[in-house]
């Protein structure tokens, strides 16, 4: 049965993809189409504020961190009327990971947010360069931004119509009343509720004033490929010893933070780690007092702890119990923001340090520069909940803190290029590095087999 599925690309960063998506995604969804949304790339914002205006999960799609055959299964596995991919950056940019790659590997058809403000008749030369650049991509439809009067559209149009083989689908006006809050970290999280349902409302009824969404999807209109079927799952590790056929048969529990303060976690690792044999469990470090009962290991993702650091300080409870369950000698598992969390302290860009849960000697300090940004292939110095040593896995930093302090802790990481990285503590292991278990799947088997083991 064909679908529609289509891949939002842009000319460059900033040219308004991200509105582009959020109004198509909520006028498919008003007039009744269900859309199910992908983000190209390694980002956890924009999947989220995707999550806040369809309802549904946001996965991402990133063929350098997770492979293309992952990618294809991933995609096509969950059918739907319509699917929405948000591209990255431009849609040239970004080399292996690259918007354009994933549209060739998928096979989709590119409709490109072009920024006219501030131009007339010179941006169809724009488009007319997308167009050559690469023929097997040339831009199925082109949505026109910032259109700043009904004559600047006319101009716009009349070039495009005269110079470009693209199909004009609709446009946004330059003064449109919609924006989604932001500070120096990026945009708020969907997690934070930065939109009300009243103005996705008013962006849905705008985007289907002016686009023609029955054209966009006769456009797009696709095959899902017969072969589809789900991500493979490798078999879970054997232990050595006599199995126990009780635990065996029972589900490991998982828990797994998640709440405004850490939120950044690949929906696809908590599929791996289910489809392994966990029952994931979630928790706020911000608002709960303990922990959840029964649980043989943790996952503490990254987020943004440092603009909670005052809520996290003050819940003491859950920092003790956090501190208890690592020195204890019990599996936790923590990336960036849970790595901060884990510190002696936190201190913000404006100076104010407040007290985390003390696992790890370091102190973490915010800073308005950014430190870190950049994909990153690790390998394993030593055996380890995620695998064997030598081990290899893929996955992405980005933070705006430093941690100081750490200099007597132990390395588990040998990162590609030079360099180690990633925190050792009895058994609790934390990394700057938000890993995708796709890159390596046997992982999420070797951490829940690690959590059931220690239990």
């Amino acid at each position: 049965m064909g679908s529609s599925s289509f891949l939002i690309a842009g000319t460059r960063s900033g040219c308004g993809k991200t509105t582009v998506t959020l109004g198509l995604m909520a006028a498919l969804q008003a007039r009744g189409e269900t859309v199910l949304p992908f983000k190209c790339g390694p980002d956890f914002i924009d999947p989220s504020l995707h999550r806040l205006v369809t309802g549904r999960i946001s996965r991402n799609l990133d063929p350098w961190m997770c492979g293309a055959d992952w990618l294809r299964r991933s995609f096509f596995f969950r059918p739907a009327p319509v699917r929405v991919v948000e591209g990255v950056m431009g849609l040239f940019d970004g080399g292996r990971a690259a918007s354009s790659e994933i549209a060739k590997i998928l096979g989709l058809p590119v409709l490109l947010v072009l920024d006219v403000g501030s131009a007339a008749e010179s941006v169809a030369a724009v488009l007319k360069g997308f167009e050559t650049f690469d023929p097997e991509l040339a831009p199925k439809a082109v949505l026109l931004n910032r259109v700043g009067s009904s004559r600047h559209l006319e101009l716009v149009s009349d070039a495009i119509r005269r110079f470009c083989r693209t199909e004009i689908i609709g446009h946004l006006d330059r003064d449109l009343d919609f924006s989604v809050p932001g500070r120096h970290l990026g945009l708020m999280t969907g997690e934070e509720e930065p939109l009300s349902a009243a103005q996705i409302e008013r962006l849905a009824a705008t985007v289907a004033r002016t686009v023609d969404l029955d054209r966009l999807l006769a456009l797009t209109r696709c095959n899902t490929p017969p072969a589809s079927r789900e991500p493979d799952m490798p078999a879970t590790p054997r232990r050595q010893g006599k199995p126990n056929a009780k635990k065996m048969a029972q589900k490991t529990r998982i828990g797994v933070g998640r709440d405004r303060a850490f939120s950044f976690c690949y929906e696809d690792n908590l599929d791996l780690l289910r489809a392994a044999g966990a029952e994931l469990v979630f928790f706020s470090p911000v608002a709960d007092r303990r922990l959840p009962d029964g649980l043989d290991g943790i996952y503490l993702p990254g987020g943004y702890p440092e603009l909670y650091a005052e809520e996290l300080a003050a819940n003491g409870e859950m920092r003790r119990a956090i501190g208890d369950w690592c020195r204890s000698g019990r599996l936790l598992y923590a990336e960036c923001g849970g790595l901060l969390y884990l510190g002696e302290s936190l201190a913000t860009a404006e100076g104010k340090t407040y007290p985390m849960a003390g696992v790890f000697p370091g102190r973490g300090q915010l800073q308005k520069k950014r430190a870190a940004l950049g994909y990153r292939e690790v390998r394993l110095r030593q055996n380890c909940p995620l695998g064997p040593a030598g081990t290899v896995l893929r996955g992405h930093e980005f933070h705006y803190s430093t941690l100081e302090g750490m200099a007597g802790v132990e390395p588990i990481y040998e990162i590609e290029g030079g360099g180690c990285t990633g925190f050792r503590r009895l058994a609790t292991f934390a990394s700057y590095v938000h890993l995708h278990f796709a890159s390596n799947p046997a992982s999420a088997s070797a951490l829940v087999e690690a959590c059931r083991s220690r239990s």
